[in-house]
């Protein structure tokens, strides 16, 4: 997928963080000056649940601890999400959304969720609202797919019908993996698009990771065990890549048993 939208980095957050503690200061009030510096040392510490404990009532008053509270819950699902922990991944995502309705479209992080708790239903409908804002996004489409071929009573042909047509995703080899949900591509046009055109390592390693994640999930959605076995593998150990998608192989491998 794209780049994950986050509320605020860590670096503005602590920043806020600071602001809100030389507000605190200004304004001589010991207990916000107190509360302020508890939450900047619980995000230094990663420790989210302290964020989210800390802001449980400061939330309602201030503006900053609310985006403090968002930014938790968020960060807080994706360690979820990264531990195979889907329910509670997506628990903490509800949460961000319910602070920040405006981006339930934006987040495909659930609908990824969505697909391996088998919320099926919800992640279609989740990739369907992306499609509202990220209209030329290849991921969004096959993620879209891989739910629907699994909803009650679907097949391929089915999950084809409604496939996302996507034409301007420039990248390689989001092209060919997009003709291959759709039935018009092939394995061997993906692998061979993700090493065209002599990249260098680095950019050659990720295209990879891409290439073998998709091949891996789409031979998942054809119910060939042993062959989405060996690209999963592939992509989470082979061509392992630490942005977001890296992390769905090795999340994916770990949920399938995959060694």
């Amino acid at each position: 997928m794209l780049p994950p939208h986050r509320l605020l980095s860590i670096t503005s957050l602590l920043l806020i963080l600071f602001y809100f503690n030389a507000g605190a200061q200004a304004q001589q009030t010991a207990s916000s000056d107190s509360l302020a510096e508890k939450i900047q040392q619980a995000f230094k510490a990663a420790d989210y649940t302290q964020v989210i404990s800390l802001t449980e009532k400061a939330h309602t008053t201030s503006s900053l601890a609310q985006q403090a509270r968002s930014a938790a819950f968020e960060r807080r699902g994706e360690q979820a999400f990264f531990n195979g922990k889907m329910n509670n991944a997506i628990a903490d995502f509800d949460s961000y959304i319910a602070l920040n309705p405006s981006r339930e479209p934006h987040h495909w992080q659930r609908g990824i969720a969505y697909y391996y708790a088998k919320q099926y239903l919800q992640g279609k409908s989740q990739f369907e609202v992306h499609q509202t804002v990220n209209s030329q996004d290849v991921e969004n489409a096959v993620w879209h797919f891989l739910c629907a071929v699994r909803c009650p009573g679907a097949k391929i042909d089915d999950a084809r019908k409604t496939f996302i047509p996507i034409d301007s995703d420039q990248r390689i080899p989001m092209k060919e993996i997009h003709a291959l949900f759709a039935g018009s591509g092939s394995p061997e046009a993906v692998i061979a698009a993700a090493q065209s055109g002599s990249p260098d390592a680095p950019t050659l390693r990720n295209q990879l990771c891409y290439a073998h994640l998709y091949l891996g999930l789409y031979y998942e959605a054809l119910g060939e065990t042993q062959k989405s076995a060996k690209h999963i593998r592939l992509a989470a150990t082979d061509y392992k890549m630490h942005h977001y998608m890296g992390k769905v192989a090795q999340v994916h491998a770990k949920l399938r048993g995959i060694e």
